[in-house]
């Protein structure tokens, strides 16, 4: 049976597939290349794809920084597997927690030279899946059925479009900050996480409301955590929008500044050897954040407000909004007490993310 156009995966479908599947373990196919996560790949899995050809593992130039290897492809470098190459040592290449234990992975050898938009695109998959940007990746005249398969240059353009934000349902719910609140959930189309925002009163469409961009903190907004200043900032923007009888609070499922809770947590391990929040991430394979923030803009819009009175002490909000169509007429500084725990976390943010505190 043929299928009709309609039923048949779109790009945007059919990329929600590939990173679902990476996160299960399974790998897939980008243009001549066949594609797994280090992550997730089990040992059978490994075993089967080396067995059919040349494999490289594809990291980022950040962590092939930390590895010591040289990059000779911009933003990611291809490692040669030795011949002994196991599921362990892709792990340990991959995952930097045994990295001062085990200082001296290399010599490594690279590989140099050809086109590299499939390791790109596999790396892109990997970061959207929220898994470590470690690939394995075995080059294959003819691909194997039964996968996903996928254009690479397609791909990263997919993961690079702003994904379209659709709202699902809104119901009024009474706060403790305010009682005359509403939260509305927003679907975007690229199969990704909702997000959600709090409308507290009945801010006109017409003049700027007080706004505050919010990453979800499960650490800090659920748990209490006193490593971040997330949870005191959510609630010290909700109460200051209950004070003024009006507000809207976007709550962005990007934990972690986009690396998802499962890297924010190795990342907090990493600062427990002596790392800073920057230089963990790096170590991971990311960039300092990995957020994007044009999400936030697109709910906005579908909210139909055009300005803002924005809450935040990261100048890169303002730029974002403001290059996305949201006018900022007022930057409302949002700072909240330090503790012993946190102090050194919020000086990085100043020194190296450039918020202003």
């Amino acid at each position: 049976m043929t299928l009709t156009p309609t039923l048949i995966p779109t790009l945007a479908e059919s990329v929600s597939r590939a990173r679902t599947d990476l996160r299960m373990g399974l790998p897939v196919v980008l243009g001549a290349h066949l594609a797994a996560a280090v992550e997730t790949l089990p040992p059978d899995r490994m075993a089967q794809m080396l067995a059919l050809g040349h494999a490289v593992l594809a990291v980022t130039e950040r962590r092939a920084g930390t590895l010591k290897a040289m990059v000779y492809d911009g933003d990611l470098a291809r490692i040669e597997l030795p011949r002994d190459a196991d599921p362990a040592w892709l792990r340990a290449v991959a995952d930097p927690a045994g990295d001062l234990m085990t200082p001296m992975k290399g010599p490594f050898r690279l590989a140099r030279g050809g086109d590299v938009t499939a390791h790109r695109a596999a790396i892109a998959l990997a970061k959207s899946a929220q898994l470590l940007p470690a690939v394995l990746l075995v080059a294959l005249a003819e691909p194997p059925q039964g996968l996903v398969q996928l254009a690479p240059g397609p791909v990263l353009d997919q993961l690079a479009a702003e994904s379209r934000l659709a709202p699902v349902a809104a119901a009024r719910l009474p706060l403790l900050a305010a009682e005359n609140s509403k939260l509305h959930i927003f679907r975007p189309d690229d199969g990704a996480a909702e997000h959600y925002a709090v409308e507290i009163g009945a801010p006109s469409r017409a003049r700027p409301v007080l706004a505050r961009l919010h990453s979800a903190c499960f650490t800090g907004d659920v748990l209490g955590s006193l490593k971040c200043d997330c949870g005191p900032q959510l609630h010290a923007a909700l109460a200051a929008m209950g004070q003024a009888g009006e507000g809207v609070l976007l709550y962005l499922n990007q934990e972690g500044r986009g690396i998802g809770l499962a890297n924010k947590m190795r990342a907090y391990s990493l600062q427990n050897q002596g790392f800073d929040t920057v230089e963990a991430n790096h170590r991971l394979g990311f960039e300092d954040d990995e957020r994007d923030f044009r999400v936030g803009a697109g709910i906005l819009r579908e909210m139909g407000f055009a300005s803002v009175r924005l809450m935040t002490n990261n100048p890169r909000k303002v730029a974002m909004l403001e290059s996305h169509g949201i006018a900022v007429t007022e930057r409302v500084p949002l700072v909240t007490p330090r503790n012993r725990h946190n102090t050194g976390y919020l000086d990085v943010k100043a020194a190296k993310s450039g918020h202003l505190l």
